[in-house]
């Protein structure tokens, strides 16, 4: 059973650096394409960044780009966002998902591609 547990949300002023985790059990981070979506009070769930199985590709969504990283570590078996220059727009709740079935080449933006998801984390940006 795959589970992923995200950590790291807080309150924060703008303008500061916050990184969220995902730790991953039950699969290996290198064997899914592993992504982070937030859901904004009152809004749906978008897309934000996801990272493919092989490492070498990333998807951000435009909100994202020159501002947040994915990154991940196999030895810890996390998945990594780090997020720079927040915003009160950049407020939400944000989750880790894992795309098991998911190729390398298709884009990653699609939320029902992805099989697993964490319980999210609360990230509030203060003006």
């Amino acid at each position: 059973q795959v589970q992923l547990v995200e950590s790291g949300g807080g309150l924060v002023q703008a303008g500061v650096s916050l990184r969220l985790s995902c730790a991953v059990s039950g699969r290996a981070v290198s064997s899914a394409v592993m992504g982070w979506f937030r859901q904004p009070p009152g809004k749906a769930r978008e897309f934000v960044v996801a990272i493919s199985r092989g490492g070498g590709r990333t998807e951000y969504a435009d909100s994202a780009k020159g501002r947040f990283t994915i990154s991940r570590d196999s030895a810890q078996n996390t998945v990594y966002l780090q997020m720079n220059s927040l915003r009160p727009e950049d407020t939400a709740v944000y989750y880790c998902a894992a795309g098991r079935s998911m190729y390398d080449s298709t884009t990653f933006v699609t939320e029902d591609k992805y099989e697993d998801w964490g319980q999210g984390t609360q990230v509030t940006v203060s003006p």
